[in-house]
């Protein structure tokens, strides 16, 4: 898989197994002492690490980042695969899933999201929906119902459910201190409420506080750079202003020109041998119905959790700054301040669209 070969990239090509060069008992040897050599160096420049570099501001990867999803799933079905991407990464041992959270409001959302977590063999993950004003947008296209209708899942209504907030203290006040990833591919109506949340039985801490101590980076699909107007800013443009201009941690962006230009679903759709799959019957579902998803579906969410798992390095680059958020939910991008960075193109889209075929393939 190509997220395996980056690490290879960063070696000659006489370093290959299948190299002549390499057939020479003396060869290997010298070739075994540059290794030797260049995998500290690589160490301390973090190319191997998928997120760690130098003068990052206190961004570093952990050997097994610990994440909290939290996503508007249902008006659009790109969350999808990133909940398939997540559930990858997990199985591999690359993360650790925390909680699954929801941004959005409509009746159903929490059994959607134990659905996923059911199949792919996690139901004790913990869920939470907002209780207190927010978006309610629902399925337009119905996959939810069909889903929830098919596979199996504990969570019936909403009201089975913590407040989104409440899930994000419970798990943040147990976590090591700076452990935490947040990734957020919805509405940032759950961020500004936990950094506006009290103290309680979980925490003495403030919201604020308790980010401050335990959440050591967010990756949020959000925004579109370095300036424009995208839908997960906009329906809660205040929600969005208050978490992206205080959240106290470095944040990374994965703005709408990144996933626009990245189709994937397709070939997992005409998979024969992926039966009873709930990622499979959303993207069959949903691109049937929608024309311009011929193709398969842009690719928005699924690229901030391949960042939260393997970093951005070696599949994009980054322009650091920290962006504003206008009253309307317009974002600029303000290039003098420091803390935050957005995503910039690096590996060409169809790599990109390869990679996660591969990774929604569940």
């Amino acid at each position: 898989m190509k997220r395996q070969k980056l690490a290879v990239r960063l070696l000659p090509d006489c370093y290959s197994r299948n190299s002549k060069i390499y057939s020479s008992p003396l060869n290997a040897l010298r070739i075994s002492a540059k290794l030797f050599l260049l995998v500290p160096l690589s160490l301390a420049l973090g190319l191997t690490s998928p997120v760690a570099v130098a003068g990052d501001g206190g961004i570093s990867h952990d050997a097994q980042p610990r994440i909290i999803f939290d996503t508007d799933i249902g008006p659009d079905y790109d969350d999808v695969g990133a909940v398939a991407m997540l559930h990858h990464f997990a199985d591999e041992g690359k993360i650790k899933i925390l909680a699954t959270v929801a941004s959005n409001k409509y009746e159903g959302i929490a059994g959607v999201l134990d659905v996923f977590n059911t199949y792919f063999h996690r139901p004790e993950l913990p869920i939470g929906v907002p209780k207190g004003d927010g978006v309610t947008l629902g399925d337009p296209k119905h996959w939810t119902d069909a889903i929830l209708a098919k596979y199996p899942h504990q969570v019936k209504h909403n009201s089975d459910v913590p407040d989104s907030v409440a899930v994000y203290r419970k798990v943040l006040a147990v976590q090591p201190d700076h452990s935490v990833t947040v990734v957020t591919v919805g509405f940032l109506t759950n961020l500004a409420n936990l950094l506006d949340s009290p103290p309680d039985s979980v925490s003495p801490l403030k919201g604020r506080e308790l980010v401050s101590k335990k959440v050591k980076l967010l990756i949020s699909m959000a925004g579109a750079y370095p300036s424009g107007k995208e839908y997960n800013v906009e329906k809660d443009a205040a929600a969005s202003k208050k978490a992206f201009e205080t959240w106290p941690t470095p944040v990374i962006f994965s703005g709408f020109e990144i996933g626009s230009k990245i189709k994937t679903g397709l070939p997992l759709v005409q998979n024969e041998k992926i039966q009873n799959s709930p990622v499979k019957d959303a993207f069959k579902i949903c691109m049937a119905k929608s024309p311009r998803d011929a193709k398969g579906r842009k690719s928005w969410d699924e690229t901030a959790v391949l960042v939260a798992a393997n970093g951005w390095n070696g599949y994009f680059s980054r322009h650091p700054g920290k962006v504003q958020i206008a009253p309307d939910g317009r974002d600029t991008w303000d290039d003098s301040a420091k803390g935050q960075y957005y995503l910039v193109e690096k590996m060409p889209p169809a790599e990109m669209e390869s990679l996660i075929n591969q990774l929604i393939m569940r």
